[in-house]
C-alpha cells in the first residue's frame, strides 16, 4: 500500500472519509477515519503462522482513547495513559462482537485489531466510527474476512429517527441503540430505550440497516484500490469414517446423557460419554484422541439441535417459548438498603441496593468531558457460580459488559434527582449460572430497587432469547440455557417493563437475521417478560413506602447563593464542624441547594437546625428572641441568628424615653426583637419595644 488512498462521503449532514496507505503502513491493514472532526485509527494484524493446540479463533480488539484527541492531559501522577476506562472496554467488545464470527473456521493465527481515537469533536461517539475501521482494516489486510460490515448508531428524538446522533442530541433520545450490519443482515445489536414498544424497537433496527450501506459501499470501493489478496485458509478434511464410528459407538450413550436435565448431570453425564468413546479408540489410534474428542463435540451439537428442529425438545424438556421455573425473594440481608434473590432455573442471583447521597456519585472524566452518574450498577461472576476453581481477579470485559447492559435496562426508571435526591448503586451477586445471568440481574435488580423504596416508575424484567437455523428450519428459544447458546445461532437479550424495551443485545454466529426472525424474537421475548414480571410482582409489586431504616434520609432545603460561604465558613470550619458534631452528610451546590443526608433522624434535624440558623434570613414583622452583643450610644447591636445581627436604636428600646442603653441593657441581654427593616445592603433595624407589644417570648423564634 505505497500509495495512499482516500474516499468521502456525505453521511446524514456530516463528512465521512476513509484513507489508507498514508498511516501505519506495516500493520496487515489500516484505515484513517474522519467523521465530522473525530478521528480514528483502525489497524489489524495477524501472525502469520497459526496457534496450535487451541479450539477457538485468538481474536482481541482493542479500543484505546488518547486524552490528547480532546486536548486534554491525564490526571494523577504518572500523567499517561493507563489501565482502560469502562468506556474503552465497551467500546473494544463492540468492535469484537460483529466481526468475530466472520471469520473463517479453521484460521487459528493471532489476530489483533487495535482502534484509536486520535482526534474527538465531543459530538460524534468514536465507537461506531472505530467499527467501520476494524471492518475497513480487515478488508483491506491479507486476513480472510467474511465482511466488510458497517455499524450506525440509531436514535429516536421527538418521534423522529436520527442516524448517529451528536452527543448533545443523546440526553433528548427516547432510543439509543448501536446497529451493526453487513449488506444483507443486521449481525450486532446494543444499546436501550425508554420503554418503547416492540414495533419501535425493529423499525429502528431496520433503519439503521438500510442507513449503514453507504459505509459498506464505501468499504468494497476502497477494497478494489488497495485491498491487499487474502490468505488461503486451508481446512481440516473431515474424516468421514472417523466420524461414523465416533457416531457409532457415542450415539447411545450422548442421546442418555442429554436426557438430564440438571446441568452438572448432564456435563458429568457427557464427560463419562466421550471419555468412553475417547477409550474406544486409545488402543488402536492414540494419536486420534483429540480429533475423536472434536468429532464427539460435532456429534453433541447436531443432536442437541436436531431435537430442538424436529421435535421441539430441549435439552431440558421445555418447548420452545417456555422459561425456567422462577422464584423471587426480597428482604434477603438485614442490614442493607434492599435486597433480593431471583432464581430462574439455575441461573441465580443475589441483588442489593445501595443508597448514598450526592458526595457518592461516580465521577467520570471522559474525553467528552467530566460528567457525574448517580446510578451504578456492578456485576460479578465469582468461579463458583459454575462450579469452577479460578484466581479471583479485578472484573473483565465480561462483567463489565453485562453490568452495562443491566445498568442500562434500569436506569430508565430510576427517578429523577429532583425527586428522589439518592445516589442509587446496585451489586449484582451471580451465585449460580445456567444462561443469561445479566437478565437475571435486571430482574433482581428491580426487585431489590423496590425493597430499598426507591420509587422507580415500573418493575423490568429481561429474557435471554436462542436461535437454532438449519436452512429454512427456525426455531425461537426463550430463556436459553449456557449450551443452547453455545450451541445454537443466536444470544438475545432484551428487558423492559409491561409498556416497553429498556435494553437490547443481541450477538449472531451466522450471517445474520431477517426481519422476520428479529420479529418474531422481539415479540416471543415480550411474552416471557411479561410472564416473568407476573411472577416478580406477586412477591413486590410496587416500592415500599419507607426506606430501610440503615438508610440516610435525605432533607432538601434552599439558602441564598450569598450564604453559602457563611455555611462553609473560613476553610471549611463551619461545615466541618456541623458534620463532626452531628454525624450527617452536608452537601452544597453553587445554586443553594443543600442536601443534609443521615440515618439517625436526632443527627439530621440536628444538623438541618444549625444549617437553618447559620443561612436563616431575616423576616421583617417577625419577632425573634436574640442576644445583646454590643452597647453603644445609639443603641444596641442584637444578634438574632448565629453570625446575623441587627440594630435596636436607642428609641426602639421601651416606650418611655430612654436616657441611656446601658439603664436597660447589658452584653449578654436575651431579649425578643421585632424586625422593622432590612435594607439594600443587607442592614436590619430591630425594635424592642414593637416586640413587647407585639406579645414578646411568646412569638419569638426559639
Amino acid at each position: 500500500m505505497s500509495q495512499g488512498h482516500k474516499l468521502q462521503i456525505d453521511f446524514h449532514g456530516r463528512p465521512l472519509s476513509i484513507e489508507t496507505g498514508r498511516m501505519a503502513k506495516q500493520a496487515g491493514g489500516s484505515a484513517f477515519v474522519v467523521f465530522g472532526e473525530t478521528v480514528i485509527l483502525a489497524t489489524a494484524t495477524a501472525q502469520t503462522t497459526p496457534r496450535e493446540g487451541i479450539d477457538f479463533f485468538p481474536l482481541t480488539c482493542d479500543y484505546q482513547e488518547k486524552t490528547f484527541a480532546a486536548g486534554k492531559i491525564p490526571g494523577g501522577f504518572f500523567k499517561r495513559e493507563g489501565r482502560p476506562a469502562e468506556k474503552e472496554i465497551l467500546s473494544s467488545r463492540l468492535i469484537d462482537r460483529p466481526i468475530r464470527p466472520l471469520f473463517p473456521n479453521g484460521f487459528n493465527c493471532e489476530t489483533q485489531v487495535i482502534s484509536t481515537v486520535l482526534s474527538h469533536d465531543k459530538e460524534n461517539d468514536p465507537d461506531v466510527v472505530s467499527i467501520v475501521g476494524a471492518s475497513t482494516a480487515l478488508v483491506l489486510s491479507d486476513i480472510p474476512f467474511n465482511g466488510p460490515i458497517a455499524a450506525v448508531r440509531i436514535g429516536r428524538l421527538d418521534g423522529k429517527f436520527v442516524i448517529n446522533p451528536t452527543q448533545s442530541q443523546v440526553p433528548e433520545l427516547d432510543l439509543n441503540i448501536v446497529v451493526a450490519g453487513s449488506r444483507d443482515a443486521i449481525v450486532m445489536v446494543e444499546g436501550g430505550a425508554r420503554m418503547q414498544p416492540e414495533a419501535v424497537v425493529l423499525e429502528a433496527l431496520f433503519t439503521a440497516h438500510d442507513a449503514m450501506q453507504p459505509l459498506i459501499e464505501l468499504q468494497e470501493k476502497l477494497r478494489g484500490l488497495a485491498g491487499k489478496p487474502k490468505r488461503v485458509v486451508t481446512q481440516v478434511p473431515v474424516d468421514a469414517a472417523l466420524e461414523t464410528r465416533v457416531k457409532d459407538i457415542g450415539l447411545p450413550k450422548l442421546k442418555a446423557a442429554l436426557q438430564k436435565t440438571a446441568k452438572h448431570e448432564r456435563y458429568d453425564a457427557l464427560d463419562a460419554a466421550r471419555d468412553e468413546v475417547v477409550g474406544a479408540f486409545a488402543t488402536d489410534a492414540p494419536d486420534r484422541v483429540k480429533d475423536v474428542a472434536k468429532a464427539f463435540s460435532k456429534l453433541k451439537k447436531h443432536v442437541v439441535r436436531e431435537a430442538i428442529l424436529k421435535d421441539g425438545r430441549r435439552l431440558d424438556g421445555r418447548g420452545l417459548a417456555d422459561v425456567r421455573p422462577v422464584t423471587c425473594e426480597v428482604e434477603i440481608l438485614p442490614r442493607t438498603h434492599g435486597s433480593a434473590l431471583f432464581t430462574r432455573g439455575e441461573t441465580q442471583a443475589l441483588v442489593v441496593a445501595t443508597l448514598g447521597t450526592s458526595s457518592d456519585e461516580q465521577k467520570i472524566d471522559a474525553l467528552i468531558g467530566e460528567h457525574y452518574k448517580r446510578f451504578m450498577l456492578h456485576y460479578n461472576f465469582p468461579p463458583f457460580s459454575t462450579g469452577e476453581v479460578k484466581f479471583l481477579r479485578s472484573p473483565g470485559r465480561r462483567e463489565i459488559g453485562h453490568g452495562a447492559l443491566a445498568e442500562r435496562a434500569l436506569a430508565p426508571i430510576i427517578p429523577a434527582e429532583e425527586e428522589f435526591p439518592y445516589t442509587v448503586r446496585i451489586v449484582s451477586e451471580v451465585l449460580e449460572s445456567n444462561g443469561s445471568s445479566s437478565m437475571a440481574t435486571v430482574c433482581g435488580g428491580s426487585l431489590s430497587l423496590m425493597d430499598a423504596g426507591v420509587p422507580i416508575k415500573s418493575p423490568v424484567a429481561g429474557v435471554a432469547m436462542g436461535l437454532i437455523r438449519e436452512g429454512d428450519e427456525i426455531r425461537v428459544l426463550s430463556d436459553i440455557l449456557g449450551d443452547e447458546d453455545h450451541l445454537g445461532d443466536m444470544d438475545f437479550k432484551v428487558a423492559g417493563t409491561e409498556e416497553g424495551v429498556t435494553a437490547v443485545q443481541m450477538d449472531i454466529k451466522i450471517g445474520g437475521v431477517t426481519r422476520a426472525i428479529m420479529s418474531k424474537a422481539l415479540e416471543q421475548a415480550r411474552e416471557s417478560r411479561l410472564h416473568i414480571l407476573r411472577i416478580m410482582n406477586s412477591t413486590i409489586a410496587t416500592p415500599r413506602s419507607d426506606l430501610s431504616t440503615y438508610a440516610p434520609r435525605i432533607v432538601t432545603i434552599r439558602i441564598k447563593p450569598d450564604r453559602i460561604r457563611d455555611l462553609i465558613g473560613p476553610g471549611g470550619k463551619v461545615i466541618r464542624g456541623i458534620v463532626e458534631e452531628t454525624g450527617a452528610k452536608i452537601d452544597v451546590e453553587d445554586d443553594g441547594t443543600v442536601r443534609v443526608a443521615s440515618a439517625d433522624g436526632t443527627a439530621l434535624e440536628k444538623a438541618l437546625n444549625r444549617v437553618r440558623a447559620i443561612t436563616a434570613e431575616a423576616e421583617v414583622g417577625r419577632i425573634y428572641r436574640g442576644t445583646v452583643r454590643k452597647i453603644v450610644d445609639f443603641g444596641a447591636f442584637v444578634e438574632i441568628f448565629p453570625g446575623t445581627d441587627g440594630l435596636v436604636h436607642i428609641s426602639q428600646l421601651a416606650n418611655e424615653r430612654v436616657r441611656k442603653v446601658s439603664d436597660v441593657l447589658k452584653e449578654g441581654d436575651v431579649i425578643d426583637v421585632k424586625v422593622l427593616e432590612v435594607d439594600r445592603s443587607g442592614k436590619i433595624r430591630l425594635s424592642r419595644k414593637d416586640a413587647l407589644k407585639g406579645g414578646g417570648s411568646q412569638e419569638a423564634q426559639q
